[in-house]
């Protein structure tokens, strides 16, 4: 079966490239087109496509609200939020309301087919490096109060938080294993058990957890 795709955006342009773009691979089809979130929402629950590709800037309904109600509703579908600018607030919304990760809007062909397939896969699509510059600028920037209670992190063996804690600094499950001095097998075990312990969709989401609990902070970060 094909990967199914939503296409959201305001720009018709936008929209006629993107579905050229995913229509011509064997493996995806482009199954409806929305022009605002408000429309994205009901073109959501009624075609329950694999991938949302959203746009965050939109009037009616903006990308943020409309990930949040879709993902709310229980959908199945998994969001992956596009924008023109590669610190956008906006983006950390929608990661928080849901979101599979971010593409920017001049991301190669090439690279938008490959994280539609990764994103309908299970996996996030947004590189470590670019996960820890944004969350970075948007939970942390000077703040010292968590957002969230880190009781929540309560459930977790001391074994898991350290993984989480190198996962929210961005780094591969190869990078992990090398720093714990673990398999790599065993490392994608831990990351299983933090997202299901954590009730969190993906890594992305993981990330976001591990700063708005102050588990990870600037002092923590590389670039």
């Amino acid at each position: 079966m094909p990967i199914t795709v939503l296409l959201v955006d305001d720009q018709e342009l936008m929209r006629m490239g993107l579905n050229m773009v995913l229509d011509a691979q064997d493996d995806i089809e482009v199954v409806g087109e929305a022009r605002d979130g408000a429309a994205a929402v009901t073109a959501a629950r009624t075609l329950e496509p694999d991938v949302i590709l959203m746009d965050v800037r939109m009037p009616v309904v903006d990308g943020v609200s409309a990930t949040a109600q879709i993902l709310e509703s229980g959908s199945s579908s998994r969001v992956l939020v596009m924008t023109t600018f590669d610190l956008d607030e906006h983006v950390l919304g929608a990661l928080r309301a849901g979101a599979s990760g971010f593409l920017l809007k001049d991301t190669p062909p090439e690279d938008l087919v490959s994280a539609v397939r990764s994103v309908a896969a299970g996996d996030a699509v947004v590189s470590p490096k670019v996960t820890r510059r944004f969350l970075g600028r948007f939970l942390d920037g000077g703040e010292t109060t968590p957002r969230r209670d880190p009781a929540v992190l309560d459930v977790l063996t001391e074994r898991e938080r350290q993984v989480l804690e190198h996962m929210a600094t961005g780094q591969s499950n190869t990078e992990i294993a090398a720093a714990l001095f673990l398999s790599e097998s065993t490392v994608k075990t831990h990351v299983g058990r933090v997202l299901t312990k954590l009730q969190l969709r993906d890594r992305v989401q993981a990330v976001v957890l591990a700063y708005e609990t102050g588990l990870v902070n600037a002092a923590s970060r590389t670039d």
